[in-house]
């Protein structure tokens, strides 16, 4: 499970979507979740598909690759379905057994909001895939540039949150060798009840801190010796500037936007509770 966490990790590869401007990509991502709530239809999940489906061959990341990352979120998604479709009241009921109660309304919301977890997690991890964490840095820097005028360490907050998509891969891996090595001296991780299993997992928890606080502070230190004070001063190796191909992008991110609003609200289709 914890080599099939894919989140913050970069896949190498010649494509346009990893050519596109950073900031296209961290602007592009925010309209392409915003415009998943947006709608509440077939047609609009329907677009929504295509545009996405399109994108993945884009970028040229393997689809079983970015399958690969949505198995943690398994149980998150039983969840919100289990949730959705028993307490969501409305239309006619369809089962009704003790206290479980599943109506059209229900049946409805569960089945949409599942699809666009799903969607949502996989759009926003393209960002990812497609772009490295120097690059994204940037783009949140210059995104955020503005916000220096009412004295906001715009530079500050995206090193931190560079820093912590870096470090996720670095503690799974950590993870996984303190589980083997933990399991080679016979720790019993997999078998027992819910509380024996959280129990199990002190053993893990308590180095992976110490790794994790370890780390830390070598980069601080590393940090501290090449005499980093901010980003006050500071200019860039490689300035980003927008080509034609980031222009067209947010010509189509804009164009997709209208079509799925127009196209999830205003199309008549109707199947079922659907």
């Amino acid at each position: 499970m914890i080599r099939d966490i894919t989140i913050g990790q970069y896949y190498p590869a010649q494509s346009i979507l990893h050519r596109l401007d950073p900031r296209v990509k961290l602007v592009g991502t925010l309209l392409y979740l915003i415009s998943l709530f947006l709608f509440n239809s077939i047609p609009g999940y329907l677009v929504a598909t295509i545009f996405l489906v399109s994108i993945i061959r884009m970028s040229k990341v393997p689809f079983s690759y970015i399958m690969k990352g949505m198995k943690p979120i398994i149980m998150l998604l039983m969840i919100t379905v289990f949730f959705n479709l028993f307490l969501t009241r409305g239309g006619e009921t369809l089962f009704h057994a003790w206290i479980f109660t599943i109506t059209e309304e229900g049946l409805r919301t569960a089945v949409f909001m599942a699809i666009r977890l799903i969607y949502l997690i996989a759009g926003s991890s393209l960002m990812t895939f497609t772009t490295t964490p120097n690059a994204l840095t940037d783009g949140i820097e210059s995104l955020l540039h503005p916000l220096n005028r009412i004295h906001v360490p715009v530079h500050e907050v995206a090193m931190m949150m560079s820093i912590a998509l870096r470090f996720i891969p670095i503690l799974l891996e950590e993870t996984d060798k303190i589980m083997k090595a933990q399991i080679a001296r016979g720790a019993d991780l997999e078998s027992g009840n819910i509380i024996q299993r959280v129990k199990s997992m002190i053993p893990i928890l308590v180095p992976l801190f110490v790794s994790a606080f370890r780390r830390a502070n070598d980069l601080a230190m590393a940090m501290e010796a090449r005499c980093y004070r901010g980003g006050e001063g500071r200019t860039k190796m490689k300035p980003l500037r927008y080509k034609s191909r980031d222009r067209m992008a947010y010509i189509v991110m804009v164009v997709y936007v209208v079509a799925v609003v127009v196209i999830g609200r205003y199309v008549p289709f109707h199947i079922w509770i659907f």
